[in-house]
């Protein structure tokens, strides 16, 4: 099933940019290039400019979301009534390290603003729900997303509740084994592909635990079988990769389910960071 989107036309674009043919790059670089003038052309106007056919601009629309192109076109038009300053710079050889820090920064609140504005808020809600019910949270991620999983474990520490983070495939399928229907496990997956996640989020399935994923905007088999997807886009760069510039956007989803969780279970988490606060204390000289 399709989903309406608003207000995030171009960055759905930029977020499958890498997974697109020759000729639907040359779609995407035509819109990207031309925002103003998509809103007010058709379909055959579009296709008669870049010489291909009605229904491959057609189904271009359909692979990024979109019921066809008028849908398109309206979701670029209200991105272009407030739109997001570009501030994307490509980093050159000669830049001094000052401004090859600016251009990682500005990268950085890039990919967070794009990835806020494909947040949805429905299933955003259910993902804070389900943490909130849990009588466990399991995070799981590969590679640099076991960091982000580690983080996320770490900031839960606070809230009271039960929760504990995997980085190795092994003991991620070994713990999913045991969980049950009232527990919840995350999986952060940038690519969404990952083959181990993938066992292990089969696992979770055949014993009804509740799923969230947090993973690229493009469609992937992780985004597709978790209960509640939630997603990240970035931008692949020529000294960058997406999944690292993704990583910022993916600690920032933990954060603000992090405070929402906190936010909810007021008392008890204060009751929480008290205890570690107080343990901790006797550790310092």
């Amino acid at each position: 099933m399709q989903e309406e989107l608003t207000q995030n036309c171009l960055p759905r674009i930029r977020s499958y940019y890498s997974r697109f043919s020759d000729k639907e790059k040359r779609i995407a670089d035509y819109i990207i290039s031309n925002p103003e003038k998509i809103i007010h052309s058709t379909i055959s106007q579009v296709a008669e400019d870049l010489h291909i056919a009605d229904a491959t601009v057609f189904r271009f629309c359909k692979h990024i979301g979109f019921k066809g192109y008028q849908a398109m076109k309206i979701s670029l038009a209200s991105e272009l009534v407030s739109p997001i300053v570009d501030i994307h710079e490509t980093i050159q050889e000669g830049d001094s390290e000052k401004e090859v820090a600016q251009k990682v920064f500005r990268s950085n609140i890039r990919t967070l603003e794009e990835s806020l504005q494909v947040l949805d808020e429905g299933k955003f809600k259910k993902a804070v729900q389900a943490l909130l019910k849990a009588r466990k949270i399991e995070f799981y991620g590969n590679g640099g997303s076991g960091f982000v999983a580690m983080d996320a474990h770490h900031k839960f520490l606070r809230t009271g509740l039960q929760t504990v983070a995997y980085n190795d495939s092994h003991m991620q399928i070994s713990s999913v084994s045991q969980l049950t229907k009232d527990d919840v496990v995350v999986l952060i997956s940038h690519s969404g592909t990952n083959k181990d996640l993938l066992e292990v989020l089969e696992v979770a399935q055949r014993n009804h635990v509740t799923t969230i994923g947090i993973t690229h905007l493009a469609k992937s088999p992780l985004s597709k079988k978790v209960h509640i997807p939630l997603y990240t886009v970035s931008e692949e760069t020529e000294f960058r990769s997406e999944a690292l510039a993704s990583r910022i956007a993916q600690l920032s989803i933990v954060d603000a389910l992090y405070v929402n969780v906190m936010m909810q279970r007021k008392e008890d988490s204060a009751r929480s960071i008290k205890k570690m606060r107080e343990a901790i204390s006797s550790m310092k000289i």
